[in-house]
């Protein structure tokens, strides 16, 4: 019994360290995740610089490369150190893990498995609440349910422009209360900043159907 509670100790000491980061690599880490979130908003932007030169299928599969290739690596951080929060890669880095996760939107059982562990961190105030929120929207919005925040929105694209949560949402009349509890200021707000940068990026397209502003909820 003695060897065996012995066994059992050594394997939780061990485990303990391999969770804990040294110095050198938290700073590796947030080096590394800071340089693929570079890669990562090049793909999730509007084709720049030579990849204006793309075809359709060439973008859509360079996009799907960087995406993949995140996936791989952030997972297997998230298994080795499990939520990268403030303790361990600072406030920037965990907002870089947050962010490549939030693009894996091809793996949501991946996603599922961080936002329940990020539900932990953000109680002991190691993450950023309103990352979480987008995080969960997101999960929702992947699955094809209505949204608890509001923070993934579509466009009617065929009248107004205007930004509209996807799915809806499960509790519109206390959505902006929600809101406040993880950060995120009052939807209309969101929606509001959402419609009127959709609107300057699609403008010639709105004019054409004479809408010569942004159609902003009041």
């Amino acid at each position: 019994m003695k060897s065996i509670a012995l066994i059992l100790g050594v394997s939780v000491i061990l485990a303990g360290c391999a969770t804990r980061l040294t110095a050198d690599k938290q700073a590796s880490l947030k080096n590394e995740l800071a340089e693929m979130v570079k890669n990562d908003q090049v793909a999730a932007s509007m084709p720049q610089g030579k990849y204006k030169e793309y075809t359709k299928e060439q973008w859509t599969s360079f996009k799907d490369s960087v995406f993949s290739s995140d996936k791989r690596r952030v997972e297997a951080m998230f298994k080795k150190y499990g939520f990268l929060g403030f303790d361990k890669v600072g406030k920037d880095g965990s907002n870089h893990f947050w962010l490549l996760v939030q693009h894996c939107d091809k793996y949501p059982a991946f996603q599922r498995k961080v936002l329940k562990a990020m539900d932990k961190e953000v109680k002991k105030d190691n993450a950023n609440a309103n990352n979480y929120a987008y995080l969960y929207d997101r999960v929702k919005v992947n699955a094809g349910e209505k949204q608890l925040f509001g923070t993934q929105v579509t466009y009617e694209v065929k009248t107004t422009g205007r930004a509209i949560p996807k799915f809806g949402l499960t509790d519109s009349l206390h959505v902006d209360q929600l809101r406040k509890e993880y950060n995120l200021g009052p939807l209309k707000e969101y929606l509001n900043e959402m419609t009127a940068t959709h609107y300057e990026m699609n403008k010639a397209y709105y004019q054409k159907m004479g809408i010569m502003e942004p159609k902003l909820y009041e």
